[in-house]
């Protein structure tokens, strides 16, 4: 059904351009001088302008079928920061979610990507029971790229925000930008705004390492649930993006005994693995980005951008698992998953197995909120939780045969109840 809206949508836009009424939000913004927009599902936009645009339909449709609460688009003309911030659920707390930065090829890829994601940081914390809702925020990169006025922009974007959305480190976002970011916010609100940025400044850091480790452990037992194998070690291992998540998955694995087939868009990034088992005689061979998906590997770990398993890339995988870091790994949860599970491939769903990050982001949020000490210790103990619900996805997967990700968004949905 959402994807005939979003069809029905597009055949609009289609029109509206061809009879020379094509305008975006962003666009609007723009040329009516507006800095901040809210779009509330259910309600209409505060600017009746917003509704003869060519993305509010599909913007809307895509809210009433994912159950958003708000989007925020917020514009500066000086620096042409364009930040979009998505509420998914407010229910168990404050929206929790990544700041990420990116060249997206069109508003419309920007929108569906931040509200596919933050709807994903809902079941995140649902899934493990914390005190959390579900955000995302974004920024639609021109060709100047990131600079420090774009991002002085969304610090005071943040601000308006109110402790309703925190952010952290995400794609395209440094620790350093963080940083930078909470040096804009610190006094100017009560709320907490922004986590993980550098421990020097009383943080916990980035938290790359802790999606890692919750990643290698979700793989473990996927290793013994499917390959009926204890340990990791001489588990061939097909990892797709060894960035600043995916490099330190990478560093796990050649030192638990795995070997690896590793691909990047950028040489320098396989470069760097490659050196790291050269020190660690560890087995290791690159391989080109279009390859990846064909070669004979235990385990797919896609660690890069969302939507890489789907109709042209399912049917080339020899892999028995995929389990990996990256968000929104499906390009179609419903066709993707169900052609993954006839495929006998056992998929761990993104947002049970990637938790790790919003595990060590939760802990020092809510440690924060309550005034109290950030535990590395804490966070230690409840990535084990990770295992432990893979382990009751696969078992209703298999129970009611049904798709993994069918099984993971079942339970997830009881504990939002």
């Amino acid at each position: 059904m959402y994807r005939l809206a979003v069809l029905f949508c597009q055949i609009f836009k289609w029109g509206l351009e061809i009879g020379g009424f094509y305008m975006e939000i962003f666009e609007l913004m723009a040329k009516a001088k507006i800095k901040r927009l809210e779009i509330t599902r259910g309600e209409l936009p505060p600017d009746p302008r917003v509704t003869q645009t060519t993305t509010y339909p599909l913007l809307r449709e895509a809210m009433n079928a994912m159950k958003h609460k708000k989007v925020v688009f917020f514009y500066d003309s000086v620096s042409n920061m364009r930040s979009v911030i998505a509420i998914h659920n407010l229910k168990r707390g404050p929206a929790l979610g990544g700041f990420r930065q990116w060249a997206y090829n069109s508003e419309w890829e920007a929108l569906h990507d931040v509200l596919r994601l933050s709807r994903g940081m809902t079941y995140k914390s649902a899934a493990i029971n914390f005190p959390l809702g579900g955000g995302k925020a974004i920024s639609w990169l021109d060709a100047k790229g990131k600079t420090p006025a774009k991002l002085k922009a969304f610090a005071r974007a943040l601000v308006t925000m109110n402790g309703e959305f925190i952010t952290g480190e995400d794609v395209g976002t440094t620790e350093q930008d963080i940083d930078f970011i909470y040096d804009q916010i610190k006094g100017r609100t009560k709320n907490v705004g922004v986590i993980c940025y550098s421990k020097k400044k009383g943080s916990s850091g980035d938290p790359s390492p802790f999606t890692a480790i919750g990643v290698v452990e979700g793989m473990k037992l996927c290793a013994k649930y499917k390959l009926k194998k204890n340990k990791l070690k001489g588990v061939w291992v097909a990892l797709q993006g060894p960035g600043n998540v995916g490099f330190n998955i990478a560093k796990m694995l050649i030192n638990q005994g795995a070997k690896l087939y590793v691909t990047a868009l950028h040489k320098e990034s396989v470069d760097k693995v490659i050196a790291y088992a050269k020190k660690r005689k560890g087995s290791v061979q690159a391989v080109k980005p279009d390859e990846i998906y064909g070669v004979k590997a235990d385990i797919f770990c896609p660690c890069a951008l969302g939507a890489v398993l789907n109709p042209k890339t399912i049917p080339q995988l020899k892999c028995k698992v995929v389990a990996g870091s990256a968000n929104n790994q499906l390009e179609d949860e419903e066709r993707d998953g169900e052609a993954l599970l006839r495929r006998g491939i056992l998929y761990a769903p993104d947002y049970i197995i990637n938790a790790g990050g919003l595990i060590n982001a939760g802990t020092e949020a809510m440690d924060r909120t309550k005034g109290e000490k950030y535990s590395v210790a804490h966070v230690m103990r409840t990535l084990k939780l990770i295992p432990k619900n893979l382990k009751e996805v696969f078992e209703l997967s298999r129970k009611k045969g049904i798709s993994t990700v069918k099984a993971a968004n079942i339970l997830t949905e009881e504990r939002l109840q």
